[in-house]
C-alpha cells in the first residue's frame, strides 16, 4: 500500500491520549475532531461522568461524527478551533477543562479527496477550504493576487526557494487560462522547479503554503492556543501535535513563553514567588516524535511532533 492510499490513521495516538488525560471525570476538547480517532481513544479512558466537546470547521467531519453515538459525553460543534474562546465563553467553561487536544494541519481523508484540492497527486477543482461551506478558493484568489502577493506567501508559509518564479508564471498564464484545477498548477510548479529532495514532489511546498493562506491556519493556531489559557483549569493539559516547522514554532513559542519566569535586571531583590507570578505553563517533556513503529505503519506520521504543557494556578 502506498502512503498516498493510506488510511486514516491518527497520529502519536497512545502519546498525545496518555498525557492528556489527567481525570477520567473530566471536561476535554477535542479542537481538531478530523474523523474522530483521538476522540474515540479518549472517551474509552473517561468515566460515564466525563465529557468531550469536539470542534471542526470541515462539514465531511460534523458528518462523520454521526457514527459516534455517545450521546451522554459526546458533542461536536462546527466551528474553526480559532472560535475557541467564543465556545468557551458560551458553554460558561472557563477553567473548567481537564485538557484540550490540537492536530494541526489537513488530515488524510482531506488529502485523498481530489474534490477538496488539497493534493496535487490527484486532480480535482483547486479548492484548498478547510470548511468548503464558506470562504474563498485557492482558484479564487489565484485568479486575481498579485505577483508580490503570491511571492510571499509561497516563501513565508512553503519555504519555497523559487517563490517569485512561481508567482511571475502564475500571473502570466492565468491571463490565457485561469488555475482551476490541482494539477494544472501541480504541472506548472513541476516544469519550473527542480526536484531535489527524494520522495517530495516539487509542488509541495506551494500547495502547504496556498492552502495556509486561504484558511489562515496560522492566525488560528495563534487564536487558539491564546484562548486555551482561559479554559484551561489548574493542571489541565494542552497537548498539540504539529506537522510542518510553520506550526511547531507558534506551538513552541508559545508553551516557552507562558513557562518562563518574569524577565528582571540581575540583582534585583525580588522572591521566586514574585518571579513565577505570571508563569502560566509548565513544559510536561520535550518535544515527542513517532516512534520506528509508528513510522512503518504510518509514513505520513513522519513531520508530527507531540508538545505538552499544564496549566499552572491562575492569578
Amino acid at each position: 500500500m502506498t502512503e498516498q492510499n493510506a488510511p486514516h490513521i491518527s497520529v502519536l495516538l497512545e502519546e498525545s491520549i496518555r498525557a492528556l488525560v489527567t481525570d477520567p471525570d473530566g471536561i476535554y476538547i477535542d479542537a481538531t475532531f478530523g474523523r474522530g480517532g483521538h476522540t474515540r481513544a479518549l472517551l474509552s479512558k473517561l468515566s460515564p461522568k466525563g465529557r468531550v466537546i469536539a470542534l471542526d470547521q470541515d462539514p465531511q467531519a460534523i458528518a462523520s461524527a454521526q457514527a459516534l453515538a455517545d450521546d451522554e459525553r459526546f458533542s461536536i460543534i462546527h466551528t474553526p478551533f480559532s472560535d475557541l474562546a467564543h465556545i468557551i465563553e458560551q458553554q460558561q467553561l472557563a477553567h473548567q477543562v481537564t485538557g484540550i487536544l490540537f492536530d494541526l494541519g489537513v488530515s488524510s481523508p482531506q488529502l485523498d479527496d481530489a474534490e477538496r484540492g488539497f493534493s496535487f497527486m490527484r486532480d480535482g477543482p483547486l479548492d484548498m477550504r478547510m470548511d468548503s461551506s464558506r470562504g474563498e478558493t485557492a482558484a479564487d484568489w489565484l485568479s486575481y493576487a498579485e505577483e508580490d502577493d503570491i511571492t510571499y506567501v509561497l516563501k513565508t508559509y512553503g519555504e519555497e526557494r523559487f517563490a517569485r518564479k512561481i508567482a511571475r508564471a502564475i500571473v502570466h498564464d492565468r491571463e490565457q487560462k485561469p488555475f482551476t484545477r490541482t494539477r494544472q498548477l501541480a504541472e506548472l510548479i513541476g516544469r519550473l522547479v527542480p526536484s531535489k529532495e527524494k520522495h517530495k514532489h516539487p509542488a509541495t511546498r506551494s500547495f502547504q503554503a496556498i492552502r495556509i493562506h486561504v484558511n489562515r491556519e496560522l492566525e488560528q493556531i495563534e487564536d487558539a492556543l491564546e484562548a486555551s489559557l482561559t479554559a484551561l483549569k489548574e493542571d489541565g493539559r494542552l497537548v498539540v501535535i504539529s506537522f510542518h516547522s510553520l506550526e511547531d514554532r507558534i506551538v513552541k513559542r508559545f508553551m516557552r513563553t507562558h513557562s518562563q519566569p518574569k524577565q528582571v535586571p540581575p540583582g534585583l531583590p525580588i522572591t521566586e514567588a514574585e518571579l513565577n507570578k505570571d508563569r502560566r505553563l509548565a513544559l510536561e517533556s520535550k518535544a515527542i516524535k513517532p516512534s520506528a513503529a509508528e513510522l512503518e505503519l504510518n509514513p505520513r506520521a513522519r513531520s508530527s511532533v507531540l508538545r505538552i504543557a499544564r496549566r499552572l494556578a491562575h492569578g
